[in-house]
């Protein structure tokens, strides 16, 4: 027997009741559009001419925060993997660390890694997938006895990590140093901290690598990298590409410094990256913030966002 077909009633739509455009609140105006770019004409003016609208909101709010803080001697953190490097950014950053911008710097352990090859050989990043074929990935000897003996040397001393090793790239006649971040840092005496794991960098794979050694430089620069975010209030810390390593280290140094009583609520925070992973944006971009500071996150290739951000603070702080 076939079956009859059901009518299903529908909802009255014509009794729903309108507004006028000129009544509701909208978000967006020609007063927010962009301007469009002159040749020749200034970069500021190109800056001022971006839509005041999301990301180009938030990349005008993060620049009025940062020049702030320049302004206002607070800190101006910027944390970072090791893509920057690889980018070939080093340039970039090194002039913020020169022009007083900022006040320190914390890395993962790859940045040691390229950095140093950079700085004594002018080359860095392998052919990962093909040296794996074969077990020669990370088996390059002068990049490990040069980090390695570096670290095992400066165990006896009260240096950390990163500075051992900038002290250790300041003292030696290379061709390449001025491209090395911690050759600048330890040159204008800011911290420049590394933050290892043991196992996730190529010189863990060596005989020489001493693991006592690694986590006791380390350690101290945890311990360094925490005392610096003691002058965050009212500052700015970046996260520029590390999806996990430094969004944990971070979130434990906060900690540390909260602990010991100092006032670090109202700040901004900021993940710069090609990818939005869960870890930066909880550990920096949200958790951190929610006493009164703001979180800010810009999605773009770090080759790309980096040096306008750079070229922009430059900028509005009128820097040559």
């Amino acid at each position: 027997m076939k079956k009859k077909d059901i009518k299903f009633s529908e909802i009255e739509i014509e009794k729903v009741k309108t507004i006028s455009i000129t009544s509701r609140k909208s978000k967006v105006n020609p007063g927010l559009f962009c301007k469009v770019h002159k040749t020749g004409s200034p970069f500021k003016k190109f800056l001022n001419s971006l839509p005041d609208v999301l990301a180009a909101s938030d990349f005008h709010h993060v620049l009025e925060k940062t020049t702030d803080a320049v302004r206002n001697k607070k800190a101006v953190i910027m944390m970072c993997g090791a893509h920057m490097i690889k980018c070939g950014l080093s340039p970039v950053i090194i002039d913020l660390i020169k022009n007083g911008i900022i006040t320190g710097i914390a890395l993962n352990g790859a940045c040691a890694v390229h950095d140093t090859e950079l700085a004594y050989y002018g080359q860095t990043s392998e052919d990962v997938k093909e040296n794996l074929k074969n077990g020669t990935f990370g088996m390059v000897r002068e990049t490990a006895d040069i980090i390695n003996t570096a670290i095992s040397e400066g165990k006896s001393g009260d240096l950390g990590f990163g500075e051992v090793l900038g002290k250790r790239l300041s003292a030696r006649d290379l061709r390449y140093k001025k491209y090395s971040i911690f050759k600048a840092g330890y040159s204008y005496r800011i911290p420049v901290t590394v933050h290892t794991a043991i196992g996730s960098d190529i010189i863990h794979q060596h005989p020489n690598a001493d693991g006592e050694a690694i986590g006791k430089l380390s350690m101290r620069d945890f311990r360094i990298f925490a005392d610096s975010l003691k002058n965050l209030e009212g500052g700015v810390i970046f996260n520029i590409g590390s999806a996990v390593i430094m969004p944990e280290v971070f979130l434990k140094a906060l900690t540390v410094a909260r602990n010991l009583g100092y006032k670090i609520q109202k700040f901004t925070a900021v993940n710069m990256d090609m990818i939005q992973h869960y870890r930066p944006l909880v550990n920096v971009v949200d958790r951190p913030t929610a006493q009164g500071g703001t979180g800010i996150k810009i999605t773009g290739h770090h080759e790309i966002m980096i040096p306008l951000l750079a070229a922009a603070i430059k900028e509005k702080l009128n820097i040559r």
